[in-house]
């Protein structure tokens, strides 16, 4: 009743990716590494993949992104591997969800592909309600202590892992240092502050341009990765809602007012009005996660006038000035019969090859988690952009020192609810009255 209860709700809500299990017994060999009942995987002693042969299939969307990244690593691995081959569809993210949901109520995984990519938001949530569809990866060979914690355990479960990290949301703040240069600052004003300071120093730049300092679109979002930078969820660790008396979530709301009171951030009302306002030089910078430079560099005639920086901190005990907002992982399908080719693959790719970070870098803009892409020259070169920042080294800096937090089974849900908690508070409703309203709203969804 409690899985059927999750599909209904999944198929409702849209939020999560989901599958049943196919009931399957004892060990089988696949290639030369054995994968157990468990959905485990032994890698072969030694292996580079030349033992392992086929065609692995490979769901995920966005051509100039992950599809691209993925026909770029199947380029590398062949040199390793001459015997394998990919089939990637290109297929959104919500049809994705949709497909594995009506997967998952029709009680097979035979239409699954080898490889599917997941939000890292939906990870966790997936994996607890539907185990059987994930193998356990956790002694694949894959180096998970390489990349940074805070990816890493946005696909953990129960201290076992079942994704592979890929492209980084590190939230940065990125800056006009010719509206800086116009209020009397530089980017080292608005480096390693808190948001008490960002928000001193935003009305000084506000009464002298004319400008506010940042803009948003969601609430919601930008709470989310405020708490983040403080080690702060809206779960406990037993998987319970911790809204109403998170002193955290208090604050980071309380400075969110703070910062729409004085002027200094923008509120608009939709996705293009963010991107415009940044673009047009209607704020003076933004903060969001790294993804987001592909959108100010559509603004050539702006190059040389940014810079990037880290984002503010809570001015409380644990606060840092590094969070993430977005972000995704590949899981492998139970019923894969090439999962250790898929594995082998993944593991010398997205977790193994600087140079496969160094092709998909200028093309695509993304950025790893796995940390050693990091110590590549092409990152440590400087970019006209940016006024000659080095800005992927730099960001990948930053993503080392994210703090890791737990998503938890109804990440979507408890999402969903404290934004419509902020815009209530937005509108007059008392703080603490909405936030116990949003707990209340998420116990029910949850059946608690």
């Amino acid at each position: 009743m409690k899985k059927i209860l999750a599909i209904t709700l999944s198929i409702l809500m849209l939020f999560t990716i989901t599958a049943c299990g196919n009931g399957g017994s004892g060990s089988t060999n696949v290639g030369s590494a054995d994968i157990s009942a468990d959905n485990t995987v032994t890698p072969p002693p030694d292996s580079d993949g030349a033992e392992l042969s086929g065609t692995i299939v490979v769901w995920c969307w966005d051509p100039t992104y992950n599809i691209f990244a993925m026909d770029e690593a199947a380029k590398i691995y062949r040199e390793i591997n001459p015997n394998f081959d990919i089939e990637v569809v290109d297929m959104p993210m919500d049809e994705i969800q949709t497909t594995l949901i009506t997967t998952a109520a029709s009680g097979t995984l035979n239409n699954l592909p080898d490889i599917f990519l997941l939000p890292d938001y939906a990870f966790q949530k997936n994996v607890i309600q539907f185990p059987e569809m994930f193998f356990d990866i956790t002694d694949s060979g894959i180096p998970f202590h390489e990349f940074a914690s805070s990816a890493v355990a946005n696909s953990v479960v129960d201290g076992r892992n079942y994704g592979v990290s890929f492209g980084a949301g590190t939230t940065i703040f990125a800056v006009r240092t010719d509206y800086l240069t116009e209020a009397g600052f530089t980017v080292d004003d608005f480096t390693d502050i808190t948001w008490g300071q960002f928000i001193e120093l935003g009305k000084v730049v506000l009464e002298k341009t004319g400008r506010p300092m940042i803009s948003t679109s969601s609430g919601g979002d930008f709470i989310s990765f405020m708490l983040q930078s403080a080690g702060a969820s809206l779960f406990h660790a037993d998987g319970t809602p911790n809204i109403a008396n998170n002193s955290t979530l208090h604050d980071a709301i309380n400075t969110y007012l703070e910062l729409i009171n004085t002027g200094v951030l923008l509120q608009v009302n939709n996705w293009d009005e963010y991107t415009t306002s940044f673009i047009s030089g209607a704020v003076t910078g933004t903060i969001s996660g790294c993804w987001i430079i592909g959108s100010m560099q559509t603004a050539q005639d702006q190059s040389g006038n940014w810079a990037v920086t880290n984002m503010p901190r809570l001015d409380i005990p644990g606060g840092t000035n590094y969070s993430n907002f977005g972000g995704s992982s590949w899981a492998i399908s139970s019923n894969s019969e090439n999962a250790a080719l898929a594995i082998d693959f993944l593991k010398h790719t997205f977790a193994g090859s600087v140079e496969f970070y160094e092709n998909i870098l200028e093309s695509s803009g993304a950025l790893p988690t796995w940390l050693p892409a990091g110590t590549s020259n092409i990152y440590m070169e400087p970019q006209p952009f940016f006024g000659g920042q080095a800005i992927f080294t730099d960001i990948v800096g930053y993503t080392e020192h994210i703090p890791a937090i737990i998503t938890g089974e109804f990440w979507s849900e408890v999402s969903v609810a404290v934004t419509n908690a902020v815009v209530n508070i937005l509108g007059g409703a008392d703080i603490t009255v909405a936030l116990q309203e949003a707990e209340d709203t998420v116990i029910f969804q949850m059946g608690r």
